[in-house]
């Protein structure tokens, strides 16, 4: 079980240094407007579309946080949400486009999150059974 945790720890660090590699189109020209940048219509569009796909995990993470418990979870569909959100970041980075990324970064994260979890939970439930 651990050597399987460490090679998905390798692997999600080994994506995301090489997301991080193409970072060099993001880091912005103008300093001026790092804090107010100016946004045109389709990045707008794009965050709002990113926050509803990006937490739409939410919901049965947050539902097996308060169980404590894998009932009715299966981590398949979060991790291949997670794999392929790591080729939009890809993509965000080749199209500088800064929802594509931001939002694919934080649902990387809270699909990371939610499938841990679920080992975690799995774990105590199996080691409970074994007493």
């Amino acid at each position: 079980m651990a050597s399987k945790f460490n090679r998905a720890n390798l692997t999600v660090l080994f994506l995301g240094l090489l997301t991080l590699y193409g970072c060099q189109d993001l880091v912005p020209r103008d300093t001026q407007s790092l804090l107010f940048a100016k946004f045109q219509r389709s990045e707008i569009v794009g965050f709002l579309a990113g926050l509803g796909t990006t937490f739409a995990v939410m919901p049965d993470l947050i539902a097996m946080l308060r169980r404590r418990s894998t009932a009715g979870v299966r981590p398949r569909m979060a991790a291949i949400m997670g794999v392929f959100q790591i080729l939009w970041i890809y993509y965000g980075l080749l199209i500088a486009s800064r929802p594509v990324v931001a939002w694919n970064l934080v649902a990387v994260l809270v699909n990371f999150l939610s499938v841990a979890a679920y080992f975690y939970f799995l774990h105590k439930e199996r080691a409970q059974r074994g007493r």
